[in-house]
């Protein structure tokens, strides 16, 4: 499997070759463009031409020795966040250098610039602020939103945008414009693992706000120090910012990133029919395991429907991931959704959600329809008041799927994954709470608890656990990366007029047939995120295909066309050649 990965990978660099482009600048301002600047990589022919000549050391470097110079500076950087804004540094200058480097190690830089480092540079994002990029639209400036918008997108065409509320980061709740950190970084690795021009990505931070108390009262917070904004007034200023996107880039794809979770549900449902809309944390979280679960169910060689899942955690993660498997089993089982939901048993702080629970406590909207009727559980508590724990659920229904996305670290205890093991031969167990502080059960541990008999996956890298027979059995790390970068490309490569339930199935299904465990049971069950490149390309290609052949594609093009369409729409960080423009200088 790695190696048809890297064909891919290969056959994707092989086609995209430098081209050249067309720059109106000289001297100073051709430097201060991180999108044009080679730093001592431009060639001589192009430091006469720009009128770098005297700017530059006599020394022409190839792009490979710029990364080595740059890979040996990063190393002297001696934790993480310092090598986090090293790296931010360096994007702010020089993407290719940047996006380059960052390709070459990817393995051991994606956790630096993504999760679980970019948590903290988020929660230090006002006291780290250096420099402004993408856009900031505030609450108490929405009557200038167009006017706003339009002044920083003059002249772009934009592919896609990044945006966030910031009400519910993962891990570190709500903090306020320091989402901006994150809504780079996912930018970024649509970038860097989706093939996506950076030029054509635009982060945006929609600021209404904070209930921080830390942020209100900190004198270096750069955003609007107000408490957060709610009710209709929050619904009036999203709604003008989709219409502005929809009026002004009608085939751009808008992900949606950690919004909080009635609003997150609130908006994708609103927005869904009518623009090419994601939310990562719902759908994204939801793709990429049910491409685990997959991957996982062709080990036991059994059906989705086959399987008792417990969802421990009903936030947004945890219901993304119920609905993505409810749907994959609509869809590809042809079961009724009625049916499917009873295949699902969710777990939130009041315990197993049922009708007493719903009763006492409420439930969301979302959550109704996987409610559990008291009368499966007459007797299972000694007191009817009492919580149903995830022990005493286990041992009733004996499940063969256990995914944690609750942000409750030790939740999975040693008597919980005895229980999962003693009720199936292969006990499908899931701890996706990130960072890795907060797992629910370490996969050492559910792997001894288990004997070696667990099939696992987290949502932050662990080291490999050893198996009763001595090897090493690797952790599939169950992350976002492997699939939205790909999700997302191919809805723009395919003009989609909206990202449909059965393209998002595509593009899991495509990441399943490249899980290492189908080649051997004991191998990890996602590919390794050194692949993510060639990993998201091919879910990209399938979820482009699938929207040709349900037609909602608005391209003129064939299935059989998608593959070398997307070989030619792949951006990678080479530096293209670059001829002066004089007729575009003012």
């Amino acid at each position: 499997m790695a190696n048809t990965l890297q064909t891919v990978r290969k056959s994707i660099l092989t086609h995209s070759q430098s081209q050249s482009v067309r720059v109106a600048l000289r001297g100073a301002a051709i430097l201060n463009q991180p999108r044009f600047n080679k730093g001592t990589a431009f060639t001589a022919k192009e430091r006469e031409i720009f009128g770098l000549r005297g700017r530059l050391p006599s020394r022409v470097n190839s792009l490979d020795e710029q990364c080595e110079r740059a890979y040996a500076q990063l190393k002297t950087r001696d934790t993480p966040i310092r090598m986090n804004t090293f790296l931010h540094s360096m994007k702010d200058q020089n993407w290719v250098l940047y996006y380059s480097l960052v390709a070459k190690h990817l393995k051991e830089l994606l956790p630096i610039i993504y999760t679980p480092t970019q948590g903290e540079a988020i929660a230090e994002y006002s006291h780290l602020f250096r420099r402004s990029e993408g856009i900031y639209l505030t609450f108490n400036a929405a009557d200038k939103m167009e006017e706003d918008f339009l002044e920083q997108t003059r002249g772009r065409d934009i592919d896609l945008i990044v945006c966030s509320d910031a009400e519910a980061i993962l891990g570190i709740g709500d903090q306020g414009v320091g989402v901006r950190a994150i809504c780079t970084a996912k930018s970024a690795l649509y970038s860097l693992i989706g093939g996506m021009d950076p030029a054509r990505c635009l982060p945006i931070s929609l600021d209404v706000g904070t209930d921080n108390q830390k942020l209100l009262e900190d004198p270096l917070y750069v955003g609007w120090q107000h408490k957060r904004v709610r009710g209709q007034e929050y619904d009036e200023f999203v709604d003008k910012f989709v219409q502005l996107v929809r009026k002004h880039y009608p085939h751009s794809l808008l992900h949606f990133e950690d919004f909080g979770v009635t609003n997150a549900y609130k908006i994708l449902s609103r927005y869904k029919e009518s623009h090419a809309v994601f939310n990562d944390d719902i759908q994204g979280t939801g793709a990429v395991t049910l491409a685990c679960t997959m991957a996982a169910i062709g080990v036991t060689r059994t059906k989705l429907p086959d399987q008792r899942i417990v969802v421990f955690g009903a936030g947004s993660a945890g219901m993304g991931i119920t609905k993505q498997l409810r749907d994959a089993m609509v869809a590809t089982d042809g079961i009724s959704e009625q049916e499917a939901n009873s295949k699902f048993y969710l777990i939130d702080r009041y315990g197993l959600i049922t009708e007493r629970v719903e009763h006492t406590h409420g439930v969301r909207d979302d959550v109704k329809a996987y409610v559990r009727p008291d009368s499966e559980w007459t007797g299972v508590a000694h007191d009817a008041n009492a919580e149903i724990s995830l022990l005493e659920v286990i041992k009733k229904i004996k499940p063969t799927v256990l995914i944690g996305c609750s942000t409750r670290p030790g939740a999975f205890t040693k008597e919980a994954i005895e229980a999962m093991a003693e009720g199936c031969e292969r006990p499908i167990i899931f701890p996706l709470s990130n960072p890795d502080r907060l797992v629910e059960v370490t996969p050492a541990d559910a792997n001894e608890w288990t004997k070696g008999k667990a099939l696992l996956a987290t949502g932050s890298p662990f080291p490999p656990a050893k198996m009763p027979n001595g090897k090493d059995y690797i952790i599939a790390e169950c992350n976002n990366a492997l699939i939205y970068p790909g999700l997302g490309f191919g809805a723009i490569l395919s003009k989609s007029r909206h990202l449909s339930e059965s393209m998002i199935v595509a593009g899991a299904r495509r990441l399943a047939a490249l899980s290492p465990a189908l080649e051997d049971p004991d191998n990890a069950l996602l590919p390794d995120l050194g692949h993510a490149p060639a990993v998201n390309f091919e879910v990209a290609v399938a979820v482009a295909e699938q929207a040709i052949e349900e037609g909602s594609a608005g391209v003129d093009w064939t299935k059989e066309e998608v593959r070398e369409r997307a070989k030619a729409k792949t951006w990678v960080p080479v530096y293209p050649d670059l001829v002066y423009d004089e007729a575009g200088m003012k």
